[in-house]
This record gives structure tokens, sequence and C-alpha cells, in this order.
């Protein structure tokens, strides 16, 4: 199982995240209680190691910023929240960055995994980073196949059930583990990992 941890704004949530055997870690850079300036973010990432995918999250920020702020930072992937347009990205994808399209499951998503030239998509609440868990049953008929995530109103008390319903290759998780809005539990962030992978 495939863990990401996003939002994550201080040293020591990074060095948690690797600890506990985190995938992937999401920086924040769109308005949000998670957002890390560019410059901190550039710290964070340094103390990354190559196993763990580093991720910059953009919401209605247009391509040629994501590409700016991305190639600053030095995260290795970006992920394109919400109504972004094909061309949106091929301009991101032209500067050699991993891309996660995360959307929130409607009858008009398209749930092809690349369909839109990325690696992996992420399905989410309709209400991003809220910590409202969607109706599963929705995945229907409309189940993607491949590189995954799931989100949205996941934790540790419901990590498990949600994978065995949704089956998706990944999950990633941010207002879950936290004590307060944008604020990290690192209790939470490895009980999360841990009861993902049991899962």
């Amino acid at each position: 199982m495939y863990v990401k941890l996003c939002g994550l704004r201080t040293r020591d949530d990074v060095a948690v995240a690797v600890d506990a055997g985190a995938d992937a870690v999401g920086f924040v850079f769109s308005a949000s209680a998670r957002r890390v300036e560019p410059d901190a973010a550039r710290r964070l990432v340094a103390d990354v190691p190559d196993r763990v995918l580093t991720v910059g999250v953009f919401k209605d920020v247009g391509p040629a910023e994501v590409r700016r702020v991305a190639e600053r930072v030095g995260v290795r992937a970006v992920q394109l929240h919400g109504d972004y347009p094909r061309a949106a990205f091929d301009e991101v994808a032209a500067s050699g960055l991993a891309l996660v399209r995360a959307v929130s499951l409607t009858p008009d998503t398209d749930v092809r995994v690349g369909a839109f030239g990325e690696e992996m998509l992420l399905l989410d609440s309709p209400e991003a980073g809220s910590g409202h868990r969607w109706d599963l049953d929705a995945l229907d008929g409309a189940r993607p196949e491949g590189r995954w995530m799931l989100a949205g109103g996941l934790g540790v008390d419901n990590v498990a059930e949600a994978v065995a319903r949704a089956r998706p290759w990944g999950v990633d998780v941010s207002s879950g583990i936290e004590s307060g809005r944008g604020v990290k539990d690192h209790g939470l962030m490895r009980a999360f990992v841990a009861a993902a992978r049991a899962a």
C-alpha cells in the first residue's frame, strides 16, 4: 500500500514521515492552513531521502507559476488539484516533473489513470483538505485501475475499512493526522502509516 502524507510544514514533520515509512510527502503551495512558503519548503525537501517522493500540491495556480515554484523548491512531482485542463498538465510535464491528478469523483470524472498524462490519480472529497469522508459507493462502476490513491476523510480509525471497500493502490492523508488544523500529530502520522500498511 502506497502512503502519501500531505500538508507537512516543519522539519520534525518530515523526519517523522520518513521514519514512519511514508512513500511520498506533500507540501501545499495554495491558500490553506497547511500552506508553506517556497523558501521554507526548499529546506524541508532537502531533508527528504530519494526513496521518498516529494510532491508540491497546487490548486487554482496557473501552470507557469506551478513550474516556477516547483523548480525553486526542488520537488520531484506536482499534484494539480481540481479542474485543470489537459494543457496545464502538458505544460507542467514539459519541465520533467512527475504528475499527480487530484479530483473529486463526479459522473463526468475521467477515472483512467494517465488520461491527462499523469503518473498517479488521486480521488478526493469534493472539499479537499476538509477531512470530510465521501461516499465510497460512488466508486461502484467507476473504480480506477492502476496507480490511484484514495483521499478524503481518512484517519487511523477508518483507513483499513476504506481500503477494503475502495481497493486503492494507495492512500493520501492530511487532516486525519492533525491535532489541529494545519498542525501534524506525529503519533497519528506513525499510526496512520502502520494502519494503512496493515490493511
